[in-house]
C-alpha cells in the first residue's frame, strides 16, 4: 500500500486522484502536452464519502489512495457527480473493493451508468434532485443540478466546499502541487484553463451563468474541480474569467489574425496587416497559422480577444479546410460578441470571403466589418489601400463608444 499519493485538503477531506501524462489527446481530440489530472475526493465523517472516481488509466493508483486514507474503515457512500468515463470508469472497481457502498447520483446519471455498462444493484442506489441535502455526520451536503456543465454538483455546506465537476477545471497534470496558491496560475495555468473551459464547456455559457448564481448564494471557501488545481483563495480572479467566458465577453482588446496560406502569399498579407496595426499603436496583435495551430488553441484565443481577422485562400471553390473546420467549431461552441473581418485570396474564382462572411453571419452578435481585402494571388498596391481602410475600421471599432 506504500504506492499511495494523497493530499489532505481540510481536516477530514482528502484528494485521492492522480495525474495522467501518457495521454496524447483529451477526449481523443484536444492535445494535452502537460498531461491532465483526474481529481477524486474522500470525506471522512461518521460516514465515509467518495466524490467521483477517475479514469481507468490511473485506476491502480486510485485504489491504493482510497485504501490508504480509509485504513480499515469501510466506504459508505460514493457520490457520482459526473458520468463521463474519464471520471466514472472506476465505479464498478470501487464496488468490487467496497461491496457495501451506496451510490448517490441523479436519475439521469443512473440512466447513463446503465448506458455505459455499469450495472449497479438498484438497492444500493440513492437518487437525489436539485435542492436535496444529506448529512454524513457533521458534514451536510447540498445537491445542485448543473445540466450540461455536467450533471449534479455537490456543495459541502459545513465548510463551504464546492465540488464543481467540470466547472473550474483545467488541462495540465498537477505534479505534486494541488492548490491554486502552490502554482503561478496566471503564468503557468490560465492558458490551459481557458482552453479547457472554452472547448469543453464553452457552448453552455448560460448554464455556467446559472451555476455561478447558485454558488453565489453560498459562502464558498474552496472549489474542488475534477481536473486541475483546487482553489482555496483568489476566487475573484477565477470567477471573473468564468463570468467573461460564459457571457462571451472578451478578456482583452486585441486582434487575432488567423490565416490559411498555401504558398505564403496569404501569410504575407496577414503579416502586412499585423504590421500596419502595430504602426498605428495596436500592439496586442497575434498571428495564427490555421494549418499549424490546433483548433482547440484557436478557440481559446477566440474567447480571449475582441477582434478576429480571417485571412484565407479559396480551395476547391470553398473555404480552405482547416479554416472551415475552425469556423464550424466557433459556431458549435456558440462563439459570439466579436468584431470580425475577412481577407480573401483566390487565383481563379475568389469565393472564400463571401463564404466566410456567410459562416460568421450564422453566429450571434457578430460585428462583421464591411472593409474586405481581396487578393488575386498576391498583394498589390490597391490591396495596401484596402488594408489601410481595414486597419482604420478595426481601430475605430475598438474605441469605447
Amino acid at each position: 500500500d506504500s504506492m499511495h499519493n494523497v493530499r489532505k485538503i481540510t481536516e477530514d477531506l482528502y484528494w485521492v486522484g492522480g495525474d495522467e501524462h501518457r495521454l496524447h489527446l483529451f477526449e481523443n481530440v484536444h492535445p494535452i502536452a502537460r498531461g491532465v489530472s483526474y481529481n477524486s475526493y474522500l470525506l471522512l465523517d461518521k460516514k465515509t464519502v467518495l466524490f467521483d472516481t477517475v479514469d481507468w488509466a490511473i485506476g491502480r493508483q486510485f485504489i491504493e489512495n482510497i485504501k490508504h486514507v480509509l485504513k480499515d474503515r469501510k466506504l459508505d457512500y460514493m457520490v457520482i457527480n459526473h458520468m463521463e468515463p474519464d471520471h466514472a470508469a472506476m465505479i464498478q472497481e470501487v464496488v468490487m473493493h467496497y461491496p457495501e457502498v451506496r451510490i448517490i447520483s441523479s436519475e439521469k446519471a443512473f440512466y447513463f451508468m446503465n448506458q455505459f455498462g455499469f450495472h449497479i444493484d438498484p438497492e444500493k442506489c440513492e437518487t437525489v434532485v436539485e435542492g436535496d441535502t444529506k448529512s454524513f455526520g457533521k458534514h451536510k451536503i447540498l445537491f445542485v443540478a448543473a445540466p450540461m456543465v455536467h450533471w449534479p454538483e455537490a456543495i459541502d455546506l459545513t465548510n463551504g466546499v464546492l465540488f464543481s465537476a467540470d466547472a473550474f477545471g483545467s488541462f495540465g497534470a498537477l505534479d505534486g502541487k494541488l492548490f491554486n496558491d502552490e502554482v503561478n496560475f496566471d503564468r503557468d495555468w490560465i492558458n490551459d484553463a481557458r482552453r479547457y473551459y472554452t472547448n469543453i464547456v464553452g457552448k453552455y455559457g448560460p448554464h455556467v451563468q446559472a451555476l455561478l448564481k447558485k454558488a453565489g448564494g453560498i459562502d464558498i471557501k474552496m472549489i474542488c474541480p475534477l481536473h486541475g488545481p483546487v482553489w482555496r483563495n483568489d476566487f475573484e480572479y477565477l470567477l471573473d474569467k468564468y463570468n467573461r467566458w460564459s457571457k462571451y465577453i472578451p478578456e482583452e482588446k486585441g486582434v487575432m489574425i488567423v490565416y490559411a496560406s498555401m504558398y505564403g502569399n496569404t501569410e504575407n498579407a496577414a503579416s502586412v496587416l499585423a504590421r500596419k496595426l502595430v504602426e498605428k499603436g495596436m500592439t496586442n496583435v497575434h498571428m495564427y497559422d490555421v494549418s499549424k495551430v490546433h483548433v482547440s488553441e484557436l478557440i481559446a484565443e477566440t474567447f480571449r480577444y475582441s477582434h478576429i481577422v480571417f485571412a484565407s485562400v479559396t480551395y476547391n471553390l470553398g473555404i480552405y479546410p482547416p479554416m472551415h473546420n475552425y469556423l464550424m467549431d466557433m459556431k458549435a461552441l456558440n462563439v459570439q460578441k466579436r468584431t470580425v473581418a475577412v481577407v480573401e485570396n483566390g487565383s481563379w474564382a475568389c469565393k472564400v470571403g463571401s463564404l466566410m462572411v456567410q459562416a460568421l453571419e450564422e453566429m450571434k452578435d457578430m460585428n462583421i466589418l464591411n472593409e474586405k481585402v481581396t487578393l488575386t494571388s498576391s498583394m498589390t498596391e490597391d490591396n495596401h489601400i484596402e488594408m489601410d481602410s481595414l486597419v482604420d475600421a478595426i481601430l475605430d471599432s475598438m474605441k469605447d463608444k
